[in-house]
């Protein structure tokens, strides 16, 4: 089970400087957010339907499978039930909207991020996944979209802070 394999290297690393839940915020979502929010903004309005090959998912349904997952995640985190759907996502296209959605659910996560502490981080198997969940699966929608981003000839933004 991941969980099991992943949550001790996270309470160990916590443990050493600072509470778990401000360590994953400052070393793990804060950046992260940037990223994608940063990608949202430099891909062309035209390519947010690029895909690298037929099977894949566009620029821009990466991003909204990461709004739809902070959504439902941080929901959880929340306790309430998710304010925003895949089902609401799913009509969205072009750069503005799709941006805007991407910003919106970052928003909400941080809301949720912030007041999230140790004790509740770990309190259950759900919230603990929820609290993986938003960092890891943000780094591997990430991940992907730098594909996207270097065949259309734009450097990803971890890439270009790096050579600042």
């Amino acid at each position: 089970m991941m969980l099991k394999s992943v949550l001790p290297f996270f309470l160990l690393a916590a443990a050493q400087a600072q509470t778990l839940t401000t360590a994953a915020m400052q070393r793990y979502f804060n950046p992260i957010r940037r990223n994608l929010e940063a990608s949202a903004e430099v891909m062309p309005a035209d390519k947010y339907s690029f895909k690298l090959t037929d099977g894949q998912m566009t620029f821009a349904e990466w991003l909204l499978h990461s709004a739809q997952r902070n959504y439902a995640d941080c929901a959880t985190l929340k306790g309430e039930k998710a304010p925003v759907s895949a089902k609401d996502l799913e009509p969205l296209k072009n750069k503005d909207e799709v941006s805007k959605a991407l910003k919106d659910s970052f928003a909400y996560c941080a809301a949720a991020m912030e007041a999230m502490t140790d004790q509740k981080a770990t309190s259950s198997q759900a919230m603990s996944i929820a609290f993986l969940h938003v960092l890891v699966h943000n780094n591997e929608i990430y991940g992907n979209i730098v594909g996207y981003m270097r065949a259309s000839g734009i450097v990803p933004p971890s890439t270009a802070a790096r050579k600042k």
